[in-house]
């Protein structure tokens, strides 16, 4: 991607940004007039709206631009849309997982618990008050997020059009995050197992969905609006890989996040679904899940990891759906295929 689309896309993002401070001025305005702990809740929800890299409006204006839409307040406006979802589903994510922060920070759960153990509540009482504050955060911002794509002056089908892309990508982000509570109860699940239900609850609103957005608005035709959403799904599939060997292989200075966090939950990924049909699993398994798990014996998991063929075997699910992505940008017209062949290696690269 050229440099003077590089500075474009980055003062469209900032287009986002503003679109979303108004919406919380404005929301947060409403607050005060019923008073109590709801202007906090504003503020508590704004703070977990920001810090991000903004990907899943950056998906919609790549593919807007790149087909020729001029309309850049209409694609900011959508693009806010995904971004307030991707809120909405972090923050009930948190309380599905029992998570008190995100980042090393409180989220909307932790911040209201904290304000409730110090205002003298007990604890369990204080964890009460900061769920039912995260649910209720979470649902403001999921009931508000479809308003932006309102709010785009989209008329007529293609207007309809948006909003059904946006209601599927919230229908399958549902039944992901629903199929990903039973997959941790359950038997342990296949690698099959685990992919479907990382692409519902993620894949489909942070790619597919996003990036047909851009290109219904933009007017394409519906081969272009179909090969965005293959392209999406096989790109959104290889991220989430890239993402389970982040969080075991990865190195905490670079993404933020622990690389014991996984281990310490047990959490059901495709390098865990991979070794647990190895004969490797018994050595595994007595350790994984473990809260107390020390770096020491991390390092052997993950070298068991590695000797049983699980990391192999997934960074080879990465190349195979990174290659089905790519194939999708054959039928692209160029300058859309060139800027997401950009975000392709940026989203493989992470792994290296």
């Amino acid at each position: 991607m050229s440099e003077e689309a590089t500075t474009m896309a980055q003062n469209d993002l900032a287009l986002v940004d503003d679109c979303l401070e108004r919406f919380f001025a404005v929301s947060s305005a409403r607050a005060e007039r019923y008073g109590g702990p709801n202007p906090e809740l504003w503020r508590v929800l704004r703070k977990a709206s920001m810090g991000g890299k903004r990907f899943r409006p950056r998906m919609v204006l790549t593919a807007y631009t790149a087909l020729g839409g001029t309309d850049t307040a209409a694609a900011v406006q959508v693009g806010a849309a995904y971004e307030l979802l991707h809120t909405a589903l972090v923050v009930h994510d948190d309380v599905i997982d029992r998570d008190w922060s995100r980042r090393g920070q409180p989220n909307v759960a932790g911040s209201f618990r904290d304000t409730g153990t110090t205002g003298g509540l007990p604890l369990p009482t204080a964890e009460h008050r900061g769920t039912s504050a995260a649910v209720i955060a979470g649902d403001l911002a999921l009931a508000a997020a479809p308003r932006f794509i309102e709010a785009s002056g989209v008329t007529g089908e293609r207007r309809s059009r948006l909003l059904d892309i946006f209601d599927e990508a919230v229908f399958a982000s549902a039944a992901g995050e629903m199929a990903d509570v039973d997959l941790a109860l359950g038997p342990m699940p296949t690698v099959d197992d685990v992919l479907a239900m990382e692409r519902a609850k993620t894949s489909v609103y942070s790619f597919e969905a996003p990036l047909q957005s851009g290109a219904v608005l933009a007017g394409a035709p519906e081969p272009v609006v179909a090969a965005l959403g293959a392209f999406g799904r096989e790109i959104g599939i290889a991220y989430q890989i890239v993402d389970d060997l982040l969080g075991v292989f990865g190195a905490e200075a670079e993404t933020g996040k622990t690389v014991l966090g996984d281990l310490r939950e047990g959490k059901r990924t495709v390098l865990i679904a991979h070794a647990a049909a190895t004969d490797c699993w018994p050595e595994l398994s007595q350790h994984l899940g473990d809260p107390d798990l020390t770096e020491e014996r991390a390092a052997e998991l993950r070298a068991t990891l590695v000797s049983c063929g699980a990391k192999s075997a997934a960074e080879q699910r990465v190349a195979e759906h990174t290659a089905l992505a790519r194939a999708e940008l054959a039928g692209l017209p160029y300058d859309l295929a060139d800027r997401l062949e950009s975000i392709v290696s940026e989203l493989v690269e992470r792994a290296r």
